[in-house]
């Protein structure tokens, strides 16, 4: 079983939009990270949205906020969220089990244009949609965290390994 299996099967049973990036989307491109978190950019859709808020409900997983986490699936209240509390995600947690999941709600990279290039990673009869070295690259060159200049460095390793091959 891998980190996070039971959210992956159920966004792909219920054909949620989405793509992993962050740490983990570091680790499946051939890096290894410690890293906790799931991070998703997904299709901003009000439909998508309330799709992903149900399965984590579901599954246990909570807001820190006091909000109902319903609420992202809907255009206008997201847009205030965005523009007046400048959210740049949407956290939802596990405490029992130390696992959190971030919808990444502003991003250099869109949805639709980390969708054009894709990586499809198998593990096991899963297939898990990865944002491509190029684009988490670009991510990454937007923060100022140290643990995001050290993965630049190796998604570059990588990029230049693979072009090798």
């Amino acid at each position: 079983m891998i980190f996070y299996e039971e959210i992956l099967r159920a966004f792909q049973k219920q054909k949620v939009k989405y793509v992993i990036v962050g740490g983990i989307a570091v680790n499946l491109l051939g890096s290894m990270r410690s890293t906790a978190d799931l991070d998703i950019l997904v299709e901003m859709s009000d439909n998508n949205l309330e799709k992903i808020v149900k399965i984590l409900k579901r599954r246990g997983y909570h807001v820190k906020r006091p909000v109902d986490p319903m609420k992202i699936a809907d255009r206008k209240t997201r847009e205030d969220w965005i523009k007046n509390k400048h959210m740049k995600a949407f956290n939802f947690h596990k405490e029992d089990e130390l696992k959190e999941v971030d919808i990444i709600i502003e991003s250099p990279v869109s949805f639709k244009e980390a969708r054009k290039n894709i990586i499809r990673i198998k593990v096991g009869d899963l297939t898990i949609p990865v944002i491509s070295i190029d684009n988490l690259i670009k991510m990454k060159r937007k923060t100022a965290r140290a643990v995001d200049k050290l993965d630049i460095e190796e998604l570059k390793k990588i990029k230049k390994l693979r072009k090798n091959l």
